[in-house]
């Protein structure tokens, strides 16, 4: 059987699997707006660990850190140090959100930056870049999502077609079961993810090189310029590495995806287990991968661009067998599909509970929420495939530059989390959000990365710097409510957790 057969029919068995769990868990749920959007804030360890790790790889650890080591060498692992930033976020600052979630009924990032802030601007604010930039990680995904079957079909499932095909599938068992579907599928789609990644790296190396070891000794005679800072295209310079460390951790952490998953925590102990073990996982899944793009630069020289993200999979259908490469690709569709479903959750969630419940229609029941928030998942599934099919940029490049778009809500949370000294005001988040917006572009666009350093950074810094400036001359949040938010932070930190 040829393997084009084998891999396209194992990507569809696991596609109507994922629909399956989606009917199970739709009869599992209660028309309830926190079961449909928090999983209900029961999330043990397991569940949580596997989708939390799902979520950030995806896509990105099987095409893009791929392409990226093909192309610019271990210099991504310098980047790299983020992982570890994620577990301290997670450990430090997750913990007090889920705290003030559970205290306060919170449901999106926004609920509790305009509740702390006074301020329906700083709603407004939050839930913009909450959508807006994670498009971006739509489009990023819903392409790796396109390039994988049209791989796997040998070019007969076109980019568009496969593309819509699996939007379809992630929109159709969100929409059934809500969080509950998406968390259920990312158990499977974490270990499938990373087991699928190491086997397809090691079997690689042993079939083109003789095994890793021989591998990197290959690389270091043959692309030595692969094995150095900055890199052959001299990309990884400070700057961008430090750049890339803050949009891949905090810039990450504070999408509303990730933040999300926060308030579903079944309690405090199982954040802070979250957070001192994610690192491992993400971690070890850039050892397979460096061991593909530093390979593949060796086995096949040349490729530029987005054909570079590619490599994976091309040497796949190049040197391992059908079946291999089936299930390997059929893990790669699993690792694109565990961010995708994430992503269209969390910008549901904002666009029902921060929008339309909050501004256009506040007293409705509960099951009418949901069903508004089915809606909007169909409406994200057109403007996700249309930016789809544009087929823009990179894909590191594209979940950077989202990353980079929510680190602008960083001094704000940093704010709300720890209680002590003059707070930030309304009007300097919103001043401090907006220029750093506009520094982003400007920093990215523009001019891009002044003096070497990421424009991540630069945004960021203007950023606080306004907010700090701008808070200093206007009016704090009233002395009631920064006692309630903060105070319920200090039992936390100090006092007994329930």
């Amino acid at each position: 059987m040829e393997t084009w057969v084998i891999a396209t029919s194992l990507i569809f068995l696991y596609l109507v699997f994922t629909l399956v769990l989606g009917v199970v868990a739709n009869r599992r749920m209660t028309v309830d707006m926190e079961d449909f959007l928090l999983y209900g804030r029961r999330a043990g360890f397991v569940v949580l660990y596997l989708t939390v790790v799902a979520s950030f790889h995806s896509v990105f650890a099987f095409l893009g850190s791929g392409g990226f080591f093909y192309t610019h060498g271990v210099g991504f692992w310098a980047a790299g140090t983020w992982t570890l930033l994620v577990g301290a976020i997670t450990y430090v600052i997750g913990t007090r959100i889920w705290a003030l979630g559970k205290a306060f009924g919170y449901i999106t990032p926004a609920d509790m930056l305009a509740d702390f802030y006074e301020s329906e601007a700083v709603r407004v604010a939050v839930a913009a870049i909450s959508v807006v930039f994670t498009i971006l990680y739509i489009q990023a995904q819903a392409q790796g999502l396109g390039y994988i079957i049209n791989i796997a079909s040998d070019g007969r499932v076109g980019l568009e077609l496969g593309t819509l095909i699996l939007l379809v599938v992630a929109a159709v068992y969100l929409m059934a079961g809500g969080l509950r579907a998406v968390y259920w599928t990312d158990v499977l789609q974490g270990i499938w993810m990373y087991i699928a990644i190491w086997v397809g790296a090691l079997v690689l190396s042993y079939e083109l090189f003789g095994g890793p070891l021989e591998l990197w000794r290959a690389v270091s005679e043959q692309r030595p310029d692969l094995l150095s800072l900055p890199g052959p295209k001299g990309f990884f310079t400070p700057g961008m590495w430090i750049g890339m460390t803050f949009t891949l951790s905090f810039g990450v952490i504070f999408q509303p995806h990730m933040m999300i998953r926060y308030y579903t925590a079944i309690d405090a102990k199982t954040l802070r287990l979250l957070g001192a073990t994610t690192p491992i996982y993400l971690m070890t899944l850039f050892i397979p991968a460096a061991l593909i793009g530093l390979g593949g630069a060796v086995v096949m020289p040349g490729l530029e661009g987005p054909a570079a993200d590619r490599i994976f999979p091309e040497l796949l259908f190049a040197y391992a067998s059908p079946w291999l490469t089936g299930i390997i690709l059929a893990g790669a569709t699993a690792a694109a599909m565990s961010t995708l479903d994430s992503i269209l959750h969390a910008n549901m969630t904002v666009l029902t509970r921060d929008v339309y419940q909050r501004y256009i229609n506040p007293d409705e029941s509960q099951a009418h929420y949901v069903w508004v928030g089915r809606g909007i998942v169909l409406g994200l599934l057109v403007v996700g495939y249309y930016l789809s099919v544009l087929r823009l940029d990179f894909l590191v490049v594209l979940v950077t530059l989202s990353g980079a778009g929510a680190l602008q809500l960083m001094p704000a949370i940093l704010g709300v989390c720890f209680p002590g000294g003059r707070t930030l005001t309304r009007a300097g988040v919103v001043a401090g959000i907006s220029t750093g917006l506009a520094a982003l572009y400007i920093t990215l666009v523009v001019s891009p990365h002044p003096l070497g350093l990421h424009g991540a950074i630069w945004s960021l810094l203007i950023n606080t710097v306004v907010a700090i400036s701008v808070s200093a001359v206007t009016p704090s949040p009233s002395k009631e409510t920064i006692e309630r938010v903060h105070g319920e932070l200090e039992r936390f930190v100090y006092g007994t957790e329930e």
